[in-house]
C-alpha cells in the first residue's frame, strides 16, 4: 500500500489496516472495548463539527448583504447543507439497519441493573455475519451496498467542488477529507472496495468506519461552508456580525505518537487581509501567525491520551476601534504505534506442523513490517500471505525457554515469546475403543489399531509403529504375534479370526510416530474381553 502524503488521507489507510489486521486475530474484550472508544471518539468529534458549523451559516448570510455580487456565496449554502445531511442520514440509517438486524437478537444490551435501560455493548458486537449480509452482495460483482456507499461518497465530494469558483479549486481540493482508496483493493486482488473495506467485518468495528465517514463527510461539509464565510468577508470594511466563535478545524483527531497535530484555527465569522478587521490568534498564549485570516497551530505529540489546548482569537472592529477576544478549549487523543503477534490455533508451536501465525501493527503499514525469529526451539518464519505467517520449530523448549518472533517497524521494535512443544501422544483405538468388551464379530473385522490425535486442532497424522498381540483363550496358554504396522500382519489376523467369548486379547507395547518425532513413542497397551 502507498502511503500518501496528506495526512487525512493518511489517517483513512491506518484505520484501515488497523480493523482489517485485527480481524485475523481472536479478537478479545479489551480489543473490542478499543474499538467503542475509537468510535465515541468520533462521534464526539462529529459534534463538535457541527457545533463549529452552526454560526457559519449566518454570518456567510450577513456577509454576502454587504454587496450584491456576493449573493451567490449565499446560495450556496443550503445545497452544501442538503447534501452533506442526506448522505450522513444515509449513512447512519445503515448502521441503525445493522444494529437492530435479527430483531430482539439484535440491538443494544439491556442494563441488568437497571431494567428497561440499555448500555452502549451491542448484542451483535462480534457479528460478522450482518456486515457481510448487508454490505456485501455476493451476487453482485460491483459488492452491493458497500459499493453504493463509495458511489455516494466520490458523489458528494465531487458536488462539493461545484460549489467553488473555478480559481480556487486547486486549493480546495487539499481541504476535501472524503477521500477513496482504489488502489489498495485493486493491488490485493479484492472483489471490490466493499469486499476490501466490509467482507467479514464484526459490527462493532464497522460502526466506527461509518462515523469515520460521516466524519469526513462533516469535515468536508465545514471546510465548503468556511470557504464561503471567507469569500463574503474579503471585500468588507465593516464588522456586520456581533456573535463570534473560535473553531478548530483539525486535520485528524487520533493520531499516533511522533506525528504532528495539524488544525486550523479561525474566527467563524473570519475575512481575507484586506477586511481591515485586525483580528489575531494565540493558543495557550502564544500568538501564532495568521493567513487569510486563518491561523494554522501545529506541535509534536511526546505523550500519550487526550491533550487539550485554548485557542484565543482576538478582534479589533475597524469602526469603533474596540477590541474583543473570544476563547475556547479544544483536545484531541494521541495514540501509539503496537504490535500484536497471535498463533491462530493456540498459544504454543508445534513441532512437525505448520503453525499459522498473524502478525500486525497497529498505525504501521503492512508492507513496513519485518518479521523474524529468535530464541529456542530451531523456529524458522515464512509468509503465508495477507498478514499471516508460517512457523515451523524443531525442538522442545524447557521450563525458561521460548521462542521469539521479533517484529520491527518504523517507530517500533518488539517481540513475543511462544512455548514449543511436541505432538501430545495419541490414543490408540481398535474401532472406537481403548479397550473392554467388544462382540466377536465386532472384534474380527476390525482392520488394524489406529492413533487418534483427540482435541488437537493441527492437521497432523501419526502412525503405528507396531505392537504384541496377545490371544488368551480360556483355559489355554498365551498365544503371540508380534505386528509390524498399524494393520494387523497375516499371523495376527491369524489370531483375531479364532477370537471366542470368554477370550482375552492384550495389545501391548504399542509404538507410534507422528511428524517431527526423532524415534517411535510408546502409547501403552489395551486389553480387550471377547463377549
Amino acid at each position: 500500500m502507498s502511503i500518501p502524503k496528506e495526512p487525512r488521507q493518511l489517517m483513512i489507510n491506518i484505520m484501515y489496516l488497523v480493523l482489517t489486521a485485527l480481524l485475523a486475530l481472536n479478537v478479545s474484550a479489551e480489543v473490542f472495548n478499543a474499538f467503542k472508544l475509537v468510535d465515541k471518539g468520533l462521534v464526539k468529534s462529529n459534534k463538535a463539527l457541527d457545533e463549529s458549523m452552526e454560526p457559519l451559516p449566518t454570518a456567510i448570510r450577513d456577509g454576502a448583504k454587504t454587496r450584491p455580487s456576493l449573493a451567490t456565496y449565499a446560495e450556496r449554502i443550503d445545497p452544501i447543507q442538503t447534501k452533506a445531511d442526506e448522505i450522513s442520514t444515509f449513512l447512519i440509517g445503515v448502521v441503525t439497519t445493522m444494529i437492530e438486524d435479527g430483531g430482539e437478537r439484535g440491538g443494544f444490551v439491556e442494563d441488568r441493573e437497571n431494567p428497561g435501560t440499555f448500555t452502549d455493548d451491542l448484542k451483535k458486537a462480534k457479528d460478522y455475519d450482518v456486515t457481510t449480509r448487508t454490505l456485501i452482495d455476493p451476487n453482485d460483482p460491483d459488492g452491493g451496498l458497500g459499493n453504493e456507499i463509495k458511489a455516494k461518497l466520490e458523489a458528494f465530494r465531487d458536488s462539493m467542488m461545484t460549489y467553488i469558483d473555478d480559481e480556487d479549486k486547486a486549493a480546495f481540493q487539499k481541504e476535501v477529507a472524503v477521500q477513496i482508496d482504489d488502489d489498495t483493493w485493486k493491488k490485493k486482488g479484492k472483489a471490490s472496495w466493499a469486499h476490501m473495506n466490509f467482507d467479514h467485518m464484526p459490527l462493532q468495528a464497522v460502526i466506527p468506519l461509518f462515523n469515520k465517514y460521516i466524519n469526513d463527510v462533516k469535515s468536508t461539509e465545514a471546510a465548503a461552508l468556511k470557504y464561503l464565510a471567507n469569500k463574503v468577508g474579503a471585500g468588507g470594511t465593516t464588522v456586520v456580525l456581533d456573535q463570534y466563535t473560535v473553531v478548530s478545524a483539525p486535520e485528524k483527531s487520533y493520531i499516533i505518537k511522533g506525528e504532528k497535530y495539524k488544525t486550523d484555527i479561525f474566527l467563524s465569522a473570519a475575512a481575507g487581509a484586506d477586511s481591515n478587521t485586525g483580528i489575531t490568534y494565540a493558543v495557550n498564549g502564544r500568538r501564532i501567525n495568521a493567513k487569510d485570516g486563518v491561523a494554522k497551530f501545529e506541535e509534536t505529540a511526546t505523550k500519550n491520551g487526550v491533550r487539550k489546548y485554548t485557542a484565543t482569537a482576538s478582534l479589533t472592529d475597524p469602526v469603533t476601534g474596540e477590541t474583543k477576544s473570544f476563547k475556547k478549549e479544544f483536545e484531541y487523543e494521541v495514540g501509539e504505534r503496537s504490535v500484536t503477534v497471535s498463533a491462530s490455533k493456540m498459544n504454543v508451536f508445534y513441532i512437525g506442523v505448520d503453525n499459522p501465525v498473524e502478525v500486525s501493527a497497529a498505525g504501521v503499514a503492512s508492507n513496513q513490517i519485518k518479521v523474524s525469529m529468535s530464541g529456542k526451539g530451531g523456529g524458522k518464519i515464512k509468509p503465508a500471505g495477507n498478514g499471516g505467517y508460517t512457523v515451523n520449530v524443531t525442538t522442545p523448549t524447557k521450563k525458561g525457554e521460548y521462542a521469539e518472533i521479533n517484529v520491527s517497524a518504523p517507530g517500533l521494535n518488539d517481540k513475543k515469546i511462544f512455548r514449543v512443544k511436541r505432538i501430545p501422544d495419541p490414543v490408540p483405538k481398535l474401532s472406537k475403543s481403548r479397550g473392554g468388551a467388544m462382540g466377536s464379530g465386532e472384534f474380527k473385522i476390525q482392520p488394524g489399531v489406529f492413533p487418534v490425535l483427540e482435541n488437537f486442532d493441527f492437521d497432523a497424522k501419526c502412525n503405528i509403529v507396531g505392537f504384541r498381540l496377545v490371544r488368551v483363550p480360556k483355559r489355554q496358554d498365551p498365544i503371540v504375534s508380534v505386528n509390524r504396522g498399524g494393520k494387523y500382519t497375516q499371523e495376527s489376523k491369524g489370531l483375531i479370526q479364532k477370537a471366542k467369548p470368554s477370550d482375552k486379547f492384550f495389545f501391548e507395547d504399542i509404538k507410534c510416530k507422528c511428524p517431527g518425532d526423532p524415534a517411535p513413542r510408546d502409547l501403552g497397551g489395551m486389553v480387550f474381553n471377547i463377549r
